[in-house]
């Protein structure tokens, strides 16, 4: 269709006019006074009533997608340190059974004079694998703890026995550790069990 036939024929619509109205999704109602001619005055408050309808469901559209995105938000910093735990607690776990083959290796230094008789080329493959764990327990921040002297902490002792001491200075400190105690950066994976002295005059 050319210009000359729209101009002809005003019932001929430019397809290109008429794909763009049928886009729209709502067309403008205009209002017509008594005489039949369109009333402006009206047409343009009811634009008016229209666009303020329109911002308003914008607004709620924007304050839900913003509340939505937040909450998305929120989800993932949730899910990130659920899964930090999740490691934290599977790696406290697998570590934890280790701690018995550490009190192996502590039981059998302990006795020293024993552990000195024993063959020194054995003795010391025993004392690389001992450090060896040791490498690894301080490569995931396991540190033990308990030790002859220190000033009794419930937080990271397990009172055994309550041993008197007539040395005021040694008072409520740690007289013998019986089982090495092991913390996970902060966390205690298990308390040292130990005896401590009670001053006694």
């Amino acid at each position: 269709m050319n210009d000359e036939e729209a101009k002809k024929d005003p019932e001929i619509i430019d397809p290109s006019l008429e794909a763009a109205r049928d886009d729209s999704t709502e067309s403008v109602e205009f209002e017509w006074n008594e005489d039949g001619e369109e009333d402006l005055r009206k047409t343009l408050k009811k634009l008016r009533e229209d666009l303020k309808v329109v911002r308003k469901e914008k607004e709620e559209y924007l304050t839900g997608w913003q509340k939505e995105r937040a909450d998305f938000v929120n989800y993932k910093k949730d899910e990130d340190v659920r899964k930090a735990m999740f490691s934290e607690v599977m790696r406290e776990r697998i570590l934890s059974n280790f701690l018995s083959v550490m009190d192996s290796f502590n039981m059998a230094f302990a006795n020293k004079e024993a552990w000195e008789k024993v063959d020194s080329g054995w003795r010391k493959g025993v004392e690389y694998i001992y450090s060896q764990m040791n490498g690894i327990f301080e490569e995931y921040g396991v540190k033990s703890v308990g030790v002859v002297g220190e000033i009794f902490d419930p937080n990271i002792h397990e009172p055994v026995e309550m041993l008197p001491t007539d040395k005021k200075e040694e008072d409520n400190k740690v007289a013998i550790v019986i089982q090495k105690g092991y913390k996970l950066g902060v966390r205690v994976m298990r308390p040292a069990r130990v005896n401590i002295y009670e001053f006694k005059e």
